[in-house]
């Protein structure tokens, strides 16, 4: 049977629908159910996620495939979910549906007023955009450690309000600079007039051998 593609029924971009538990960040552990959204409007040379493979998938389609799983939990991932066609169409349905929603993003773009938990990791390696504009509230701040990234987070900590505030390892050719981050986490934390307290973020995922 053919799906007709209508206004009502667009098609997305998708590198892979699957559900497992949330690896980083405050929701570690979380049973989600993650929709892996093609393309990004960003180019950094140590991300692990191919997302210019990706098949068309309707919005039917995309719930019928959600109907076998059982978490009611969903992560919009990507590439960067904020610059995908009919985002808004794809989250009325879902809220309509009852899931609750997190979004992964990149930050420079507004979260969806649809997202009931915000994650968004600004990237280092591209400060200079994120002068000039980015996201000013989130749940969640999570930022790769790909250098010295101590200059950044601190500006990062003056424009986007959030309520927890992360540190990740890189990981590049096999290797993860967990030293060098846990290093970075603690000058953070013992400036006298430190606004937010770091913590550590890593991938458990990858540890557990699950997606």
């Amino acid at each position: 049977m053919t799906i007709q593609i209508t206004p009502n029924n667009p098609q997305y971009r998708i590198v892979e629908i699957f559900e497992s538990l949330q690896g980083e960040g405050w929701n570690t552990g979380m049973p989600a159910v993650f929709i892996r959204l093609g393309k990004c409007n960003l180019a950094c040379s140590w991300c692990d996620t191919d997302y210019l493979k990706f098949g068309m998938m309707s919005l039917s389609d995309i719930l019928g495939r959600l109907k076998t799983y059982t978490a009611r939990n969903i992560i919009i991932t990507g590439g960067e979910p904020t610059i995908q066609p009919h985002l808004d169409t794809l989250l009325n349905t879902l809220k309509a549906e009852g899931y609750f929603l997190c979004i992964e993003t990149n930050g420079l773009n507004p979260a969806p007023p649809q997202i009931d938990y915000v994650a968004t990791s600004p990237k280092a390696c591209y400060a200079a955009r994120y002068e000039k504009s980015c996201i000013e509230k989130a749940d969640e701040v999570r930022i790769v450690a790909d250098g010295d990234v101590i200059t950044f987070c601190q500006e990062m900590e003056r424009k986007i309000r959030a309520q927890h505030y992360y540190l990740s390892p890189c990981e590049q050719d096999g290797a993860m600079n967990i030293y060098d981050t846990i290093r970075q986490i603690g000058v953070l934390n013992s400036r006298p007039d430190a606004p937010v307290h770091w913590q550590l973020s890593v991938q458990t995922h990858k540890w557990a051998g699950i997606e």
